[in-house]
C-alpha cells in the first residue's frame, strides 16, 4: 500500500487522538527516515526525544535480539539479571538511590506523585491533607494524575475532577513559588527544562532557590527529566548544570530509544517510603526493555555521547542565532545541548508541514515554536542539511 492507502486504513480502526502528519514511516538509517514511497528524510525530531543513537545501530539491535531469544517477560514475582544491571547503571548516572521501572514516562509522573504522597503520609501520621506545588506551563504527561500537575487548563478541562489538591506557581518565579508554600506542601514538582511549554531552562536562581525552601521545610523536589534527562542537554541529567539534585527524578524517553521504559528514581531520604503493595506494574522492568537500557547506557560511554551533544549542540545554537538574525519573525532561540527552541511571531504550522514535504522533520512545542530534538549522534553536516532546508522554507513563507 502507498502513504494514502495505509493512512485511510488506520484511520478506520484507530481513536483520533493524535493530528498526524501525512506521512507513512517504514524504516529508519542512521539520522534518516525513509516512507512507505523510499522518501527520504532527516530527522531533527527522534521520535520526540526518543531515539538518541537514531536507526539501525548494529549494536543496539543485536542486544534487543539476544535478550528476545531468552525471555522477554516474567512479570516482577521474579528477578532478572537485565532488570538489576539497569537499575544499578541507572541510580549511578543520576546519583540517587532506588528505582521504580514503569512502562512510559506518564507512569513515571504517577508514581513520583504516589512516592511523595507516602511519604508525607508516613511523616505525618497518616494524614492525608498535602498539597503539591506544580508550575504554569509545565506538561507531565495525559493520565490522570500527571495532567493533574500539568500547568496547561486546556489539556484538563475535559477530564475534571483530576486529583485535589495541586496548586500552580510560576516557572522561574522563586517568589511566587515561595508564596504559595503552606505547612500542607509535601512536593514541588517541574521539569528541569520545560518542553511542550516552550524550551524554558530553569534559572540557577530559581532551581538552587526552590532546593533551599525544599530542604528547609522538608519538601520533596521531583524534577521531571523525562525529555530533557538522559544527554539531551549536554549532561546525563540537565540538573547537573545547577548543583542540585532532586528527591524524586522521572526520567523515560532516551532511557530505551525507542523500546518503552520509563523510571522514578527515589533519593536516600524517600527510597524507603513505598512498601511490596504499594505500587506495581505488571511489564515494568521486564527483561526486554531492561536490556534496552542496559545497552544505551554501555553505548553512552563507548560512543561519548555527551561530547558530542555539548560539540554538536553548541553549533545548532549557533545556526538557530543567525536565523534570528535574518528573519523578523523570529523572535529568540534557547535551550541547551540538543534540546533547542525558535520562537517565531506567527504560528509554525505551515512550517512545519513545509518541512516534512521537504524532507526535514521538525516537530513544534505549542503554536509559535519548533522545537529541535534530534537524535544525539547527529553531525555538523547534519545541522548545516538541517539549516539549509530551513532557511529555504522560511524564504519562502517570509
Amino acid at each position: 500500500m502507498n502513504n494514502k492507502e495505509i493512512m485511510d486504513y488506520a484511520e478506520e480502526a484507530i481513536i483520533h487522538t493524535y493530528n498526524r502528519f501525512p506521512v507513512v514511516l517504514d524504516h529508519g538509517d542512521g539520522v534518516y527516515l525513509y516512507d512507505v514511497e523510499g522518501k527520504k528524510y532527516l530527522d531533527f525530531a527522534a521520535g520526540i526525544a526518543v531515539c538518541a543513537f537514531g536507526y539501525n545501530v548494529k549494536e543496539y539491535n543485536d542486544a534487543l535480539k539476544a535478550q528476545i531469544d531468552k525471555m522477554i517477560h516474567v512479570s516482577n514475582l521474579y528477578y532478572t539479571q537485565p532488570m538489576a544491571e539497569a537499575a544499578h547503571k541507572l541510580v549511578n548516572a543520576c546519583g540517587l538511590k532506588k528505582v521504580f521501572f514503569t512502562n512510559s514516562g506518564t507512569e513515571a509522573i504517577e508514581g513520583a506523585i504516589k512516592l511523595a504522597r507516602k511519604y508525607a503520609w508516613t511523616r505525618d501520621n497518616g494524614s492525608t491533607d498535602h498539597e503539591i506545588i506544580a508550575m504554569n506551563h509545565s506538561f507531565h504527561g495525559r493520565s490522570i494524575g500527571a495532567l493533574s500537575v500539568t500547568g496547561n487548563p486546556h489539556y484538563q478541562e475535559a477530564f475534571k475532577p483530576l486529583i485535589d489538591k495541586i496548586v500552580f506557581a510560576e516557572y522561574n518565579n522563586l517568589e511566587d513559588v515561595a508564596s504559595k508554600i503552606t505547612d500542607k506542601t509535601c512536593a514541588i514538582i517541574m521539569e528541569t527544562v520545560q518542553g511542550e511549554g516552550g524550551i524554558y531552562p530553569a534559572t540557577r536562581e530559581f532551581i538552587q532557590g526552590v532546593r533551599k525552601l525544599c530542604d528547609e521545610k522538608d519538601i520533596l523536589l521531583i524534577l521531571d527529566e523525562i525529555q530533557c534527562g538522559m544527554g539531551r542537554t549536554g549532561k546525563m541529567f540537565a540538573y547537573d548544570y545547577y548543583d542540585v539534585k532532586p528527591d524524586i527524578l522521572t526520567v523515560a524517553k532516551a532511557l530505551g530509544c525507542g523500546v518503552p521504559i520509563g523510571a522514578f528514581v527515589a533519593g536516600e531520604k524517600v527510597e524507603k517510603a513505598l512498601v511490596a503493595g504499594d505500587h506495581g506494574s505488571t511489564y515494568g522492568g521486564n527483561p526486554l526493555a531492561t536490556a534496552a537500557a542496559n545497552v544505551v547506557f554501555d553505548m553512552f560511554e563507548s560512543r561519548h555521547i555527551l561530547d558530542n551533544v555539548n560539540e554538536v549542540g553548541a553549533y545548532l545554537g549557533e545556526k538557530l542565532a543567525s536565523l534570528v538574525e535574518r528573519y523578523d519573525f523570529i523572535k529568540e532561540t534557547r535551550g541547551l545541548g540538543l534540546m533547542r527552541g525558535l520562537e517565531f511571531t506567527i504560528p509554525v504550522g505551515n512550517i512545519v508541514a513545509k518541512s516534512i514535504a521537504n524532507g526535514l522533520l521538525i516537530i513544534s512545542a505549542g503554536t509559535n515554536i519548533i522545537r529541535f530534538v534530534p537524535p544525539l549522534v547527529i553531525t555538523k553536516e547534519n545541522v548545516d542539511e538541517m539549516y539549509e532546508k530551513l532557511d529555504k522554507i522560511l524564504s519562502e513563507v517570509q
